[in-house]
């Protein structure tokens, strides 16, 4: 069975255009190193919550958009290989001039419970 690996982040609306091409570039590596899907998804009907919700998760101003975003890998043991060969990736040098606060970056690992079709 599959692994994915998800993650919330906020990205100014300014920064669109950089963000899209930072995570080309990016999610163009984690495919080099096992990764059978990258989805990077802008928000578009993200509304406010009562109790919780995804702006306030990531802490998003009036001037940012949520991004959602999941990696599909074959399993863990992939996973955990890919994504220690992917830290050690000379190319994530520039990753320091991420076009969105990775300090309010929400993510963790996840095993599938249900997928359709299947």
């Amino acid at each position: 069975m599959s692994y994915i690996d998800g993650f919330i982040i906020a990205v100014p609306n300014a920064k669109r255009e950089a963000f899209t091409t930072h995570a080309t570039t990016f999610d163009t590596i984690l495919m080099e190193f096992g990764a059978t899907r990258v989805m990077e998804c802008w928000g578009d009907d993200v509304p406010d919550g009562k109790l919780t919700d995804f702006r306030r998760a990531v802490q998003a101003t009036e001037d940012e958009s949520v991004v959602f975003s999941w990696i599909e890998w074959p399993d863990k043991a992939t996973r955990d290989a890919g994504m220690a060969k992917f830290m050690k990736d000379p190319r994530l040098e520039g990753a320091s001039d991420m076009p969105f606060d990775g300090k309010r970056m929400i993510f963790g690992g996840f095993v599938p419970v249900v997928s359709l079709p299947g």
